[in-house]
């Protein structure tokens, strides 16, 4: 396979070897108090040799109170440097270029240990979680903590730093007239909604050197009826732009459901249907591809920036054609590199068609219990998925450890 998918691109002056990103997950394989394990080094290196262009690493949390679930890496602390800088570099050294993603879970913590933090005491409308106001006091806290957690990146060793203001979590909360009822300069219209993510964006810039790649991962538009619009996202984005911010991801704000950013059997014929046991699925029609692509599409028309598009790529065609016609610069697939931790080698080297995952997000539901692994292959993982959940081992709501 040739093309612009597989060309070298850059962001913010770094060049990538290729189109293809893998983007954020939750992985469940850090210690209890966040640090980097040797699991954690060889999910990603194993991505890394396999011609990866760009990983992004899953949310790091910034301040203990940012924390989303059991077993999840954190930047909050300096003794996280250590662990982090093995990874960094484990990964470079294969020649694929890593970002540490900064995150504050806010009020979607899942974590009942956690006190979280929100803009306004409105319950969460993904996990119902209700939290208080935060303080001027807490707010600058936190500007502070992404600021560190920024910081601590880069001294890892990082190529870049990925601040996450989405999928519901404490920048999106900011960003939303559906979580953001504040009549103070942190909250009300728009231009207020938009003071968190640009400060945030402010501090991280500052926090990290002049010529040391920044992104975001915006959410563009809420899930709830009433919520963000893309016109208004489309606006905050080339603000932050406008900050020194060098690309920007496109995905989803304030969820309702997990599909909301992850959407189910994305191009799941009958035949693939067939080949992963998906009975339920033999006479649907598969669900489309690229869901996110005209929001990107709208940014790209708007904003100068670099932009990278996650949201259900599963066939080489679309992948290609989302670089091709300029909606966006990179593209970026999380569920498959599960499944196919070398999808990207296999591309490189002329692969076509359709990706193996089947976006059954059973690798989702695991999140906070198991480590991140692909449940459809090999197939006993089916029946050890099966015995989990009948046995009650998926519960709803918060989470406590389990190995």
């Amino acid at each position: 396979m040739s093309g612009p998918l597989l060309e070298p691109g850059s962001i913010g002056g770094l060049e990538i070897r290729n189109r293809l990103v893998r983007p954020a997950t939750s992985e469940t394989m850090a210690t209890e108090d966040g640090t980097v394990t040797p699991q954690l080094i060889a999910f990603y290196e194993e991505m890394a040799r396999n011609q990866v262009g760009l990983l992004i690493t899953g949310h790091l949390y910034c301040h203990p109170r940012g924390q989303y679930a059991p077993l999840q890496m954190g930047v909050h602390d300096d003794s996280k440097v250590s662990g982090l800088s093995e990874l960094a570099a484990s990964c470079k050294r294969h020649g694929a270029r890593i970002f540490g993603q900064v995150a504050h879970a806010g009020s979607q913590s899942r974590v009942p240990e956690v006190e979280p933090l929100a803009p306004s005491p409105v319950p969460n409308a993904l996990t119902g979680r209700m939290v208080g106001e935060a303080s001027e006091e807490e707010i600058a806290e936190t500007i502070a903590a992404f600021a560190e957690g920024a910081r601590r990146i880069a001294e890892a060793g990082f190529d870049g730093v990925h601040i996450h203001g989405a999928n519901g979590y404490l920048i999106s909360e900011f960003a939303s007239p559906l979580a953001n009822r504040r009549s103070d300069r942190w909250g009300g219209d728009a231009g207020a909604r938009d003071e968190f993510p640009l400060a945030v964006a402010r501090a991280v810039r500052a926090a990290v050197p002049a010529d040391f790649p920044v992104t975001m991962k915006i959410g563009f538009a809420d899930a709830p009826e009433g919520g963000l619009t893309v016109a208004e996202s489309v606006s905050r984005a080339e603000r932050v732009v406008a900050e020194g911010i060098d690309g920007i991801e496109v995905s989803i704000g304030v969820m309702q459901a997990p599909t909301d950013s992850a959407n189910t059997y994305v191009a799941v014929d009958r035949k693939r249907a067939a080949q992963d046991l998906l009975v339920h699925r033999l006479f649907a029609d598969p669900n489309p591809e690229a869901y996110f692509r005209p929001w990107a599409h709208e940014l790209r028309k708007q904003v100068e920036t670099k932009v990278i598009l996650a949201g259900g790529m599963r066939t080489t065609e679309t992948m290609s054609d989302v670089v091709a016609s300029g909606d966006s610069d990179f593209v970026a697939m999380a569920r498959p590199f599960i499944r196919e931790p070398d999808i990207a080698a296999q591309i490189v080297a002329g692969r076509t068609g359709r990706v193996d995952c089947t976006s059954c997000n059973l690798c989702l539901r695991h999140e906070g219990h198991h480590s991140l692994r692909c449940w459809r292959t090999p197939r006993r993982r089916l029946l050890q998925h099966a015995i989990y959940r009948f046995s009650g081992g998926l519960r709803h709501g918060l989470m406590r450890t389990r190995h």
